[in-house]
């Protein structure tokens, strides 16, 4: 028990003891590593959206007030584990050292350059220097190191992306992952929120799609509107606030003809967007949270209060080959391409 309790990692975790990591307050972040873990010489997060946004807006918007609080995040916890939000993001970095009984999933060798595919919130990290916040895309350049478990996953960066276009596709791979195994063709689907992880959801559901079903997007604000709408992917963009459940469903339904949705994805980084979610999606149909802002007791009781027959589907950051199906869906499209390629570049 002891052997399978290290592969998780609990030898790591400092309070309260008998929890894994990601549910801990502090693990320990310290070396040298055990002989079943990766060192990774950390250079840069991607932090979760939602926990990004808090911290931007609790900084007023000053990128050396997000460096404090993650510094602060670390020093007290031994991972960016976000206390606000609960969350906490990807990193990118180069493996430093492999321990002498690490039987994990990643093959890669000293010196490569990977992506982790598990939770800041549960990984050990120690931040010597943040050397710049990037406040436009949710990334932090720090230099540290962080450790991985031999439950830990990872995928080597691939020699085609830039390196924080990679971080940031990888980050949210697990979402349109999942897409591929809800949406059939013939389904109407909407996407609250297009933000970074609402567009490549948007993509594969059109790819599912081909030229049956629709895809409706939700969107706060017209400027939104005007960018994505070149991407193709969708068949109607409702100017709407999230947060009003009602004037989002209304539109839904108009749209729709009553019949409303089959599958519902709430992309979004901004808390109290869970009834919009539930009330656009028919009776039997999906309701997909993948948004760490989401409070799962409002969607749960908020469904019930309403009479709703919706499957409630908490967003799960890993499926098998997601890394893989991700970077091949932005391969796949000129305009990903040329977006993750220019908004995510390094400087």
């Amino acid at each position: 028990m002891e052997n399978a309790g290290r592969r998780y990692g609990t030898h790591r975790v400092v309070e309260p003891k008998g929890t894994l990591p990601q549910a801990a307050w502090k693990v320990d972040n310290s070396l040298p590593i055990d002989p079943s873990e990766i060192l990774i010489e950390v250079e840069m997060l991607n932090i979760d959206a939602a926990s990004f946004t808090q911290m931007k807006e609790a900084a007023g918007g000053d990128p050396d007030g997000i460096a404090r609080i993650i510094m602060d995040t670390v020093e007290n916890r031994g991972k960016q584990h976000n206390p606000v939000t609960g969350s906490g993001g990807m990193l990118v970095g180069k493996v430093a050292m492999k321990g002498a009984e690490y039987d994990g999933p990643i093959e890669a060798a000293v010196g490569d350059r990977i992506a982790t595919l598990v939770s800041l919130s549960l990984t050990p990290l120690k931040i010597r220097r943040i050397k710049k916040v990037f406040i436009d895309r949710d990334q932090v350049e720090i230099e540290g190191h962080a450790i991985l478990f031999s439950s830990g996953i990872g995928e080597r960066l691939p020699d085609d992306f830039p390196r924080d276009a990679a971080l940031a596709a990888l980050d949210v791979a697990g979402a349109p992952a999942q897409v591929y195994r809800l949406v059939r063709p013939g389904m109407d689907v909407g996407i609250i929120g297009t933000g970074k992880s609402g567009l490549l959801c948007a993509a594969a559901a059109r790819k599912v799609l081909g030229n049956s079903g629709r895809v409706f997007g939700v969107v706060h604000q017209q400027s939104i509107i005007d960018e994505v709408s070149k991407y193709g992917y969708f068949d109607e963009l409702i100017l709407a606030d999230a947060t009003n459940p009602v004037d989002v469903f209304e539109r839904i339904n108009r749209l729709t003809g009553g019949r409303l949705l089959d599958v519902t994805i709430n992309t979004t980084n901004v808390k109290s967007t869970e009834m919009a979610t539930v009330l656009s999606t028919r009776d039997e149909g999906i309701a997909y949270f993948f948004n760490m802002a989401t409070s799962f007791t409002a969607a749960a009781l908020g469904a019930e209060g309403a009479g709703k027959d919706v499957t409630l589907l908490i967003g799960n950051g890993y499926a098998p080959g997601h890394a893989r199906a991700t970077l091949d869906l932005i391969r796949s499209d000129d305009k990903l391409m040329s977006l993750f390629g220019a908004k995510y570049s390094n400087g």
